[in-house]
């Protein structure tokens, strides 16, 4: 069963949905991702945690106060902390982030390391940390020209070939969506075109706190899928895991490795978080 809320946090109101028992655990999708994308992924870490999933501000049913604008990582982790402070008070959580959802886990873990009992960020697009990273943003600058001049579809073609072949396509349905999933997808066509303008390339410039980050290793796993080996996504997981000497994780699939293979991935978390296997 989900129970779905929604939390007043400055300058939005967060919907977020609650299920399963056991001890907390938050997941962050990616950008333009909703609390809906995650369901196979939360459907199957119920069994073992209180899992916590959000539509991120300006996405979905999370609705900002005033007009967009750009997106900033420490809101976000603003955001993941005040939802953990308001189902989980008190009680260090886990957390896991895919893509964007990455950046903002390393944010929360750098700046808020007593509340995490152990973070999992898988392919945290942080072009900031490579030795080309002025190529890197420029690329994504590139991509949100590309929109204003061309539109979604352009932009999307185009940051795909840059990025590689990274998004795989999850297994074909065994029939039509269903009302929720039809939903999510209708709310997510939307989302798209904001993440392009507002989120992809502050979230990109992004520079973690490897400082801090060292600090709190022990609780931290980098992560990165099997596909996106050689990659443009698959690279700063693999630097910072580099420079934080920690091993780089491989979870099944590419980028959405979370989506296309969901058990394979719960079944990851809930060893790097409890050692435990199903």
């Amino acid at each position: 069963m989900i129970t779905t809320a929604r939390l007043r946090v400055p300058g939005a109101t967060l919907h977020h949905e609650i299920r399963g028992e056991g001890p907390p655990l938050l997941l962050l999708p990616g950008a333009g991702g909703d609390a809906a994308v995650l369901d196979p992924l939360a459907d199957a870490l119920a069994t073992t945690f209180t899992v916590l999933t959000h539509d991120p501000r300006g996405y979905s049913r999370s609705r900002l106060d005033g007009p967009h604008g750009e997106q900033r990582v420490d809101v976000h982790a603003d955001d993941a902390l005040r939802l953990l402070d308001a189902v989980a008070p008190g009680t260090p959580a886990y957390v896991a982030g895919a893509s964007s959802g990455a950046i903002v886990t390393l944010d929360l873990l750098a700046r808020h390391p007593d509340r995490l009992r152990h973070a999992v960020a898988h392919e945290p697009p942080s072009w900031s940390v490579l030795p080309d990273a002025a190529e890197q943003l420029a690329f994504f600058q590139e991509v949100y020209e590309t929109y204003v001049a061309q539109g979604i579809e352009a932009a999307g073609a185009r940051f795909l070939r840059g990025v590689g072949p990274v998004m795989l396509p999850p297994p074909p349905p065994e029939g039509p969506p269903g009302e929720r999933t039809a939903a999510m997808l209708e709310r997510l066509r939307a989302n798209a075109p904001l993440a392009l303008q507002y989120e992809h390339r502050s979230f990109a410039a992004y520079v973690p706190d490897l400082t801090a980050l060292g600090t709190v290793a022990d609780r931290l796993t980098l992560a990165a899928g099997t596909a996106t080996r050689g990659h443009l996504p698959y690279r700063p997981a693999a630097l910072m895991a580099e420079r934080l000497g920690l091993p780089l994780v491989p979870f099944p699939g590419a980028h959405n490795g979370w989506s296309t293979h969901p058990a394979e991935t719960a079944d990851l978390l809930r060893f790097r978080f409890l050692g435990e296997t199903r």
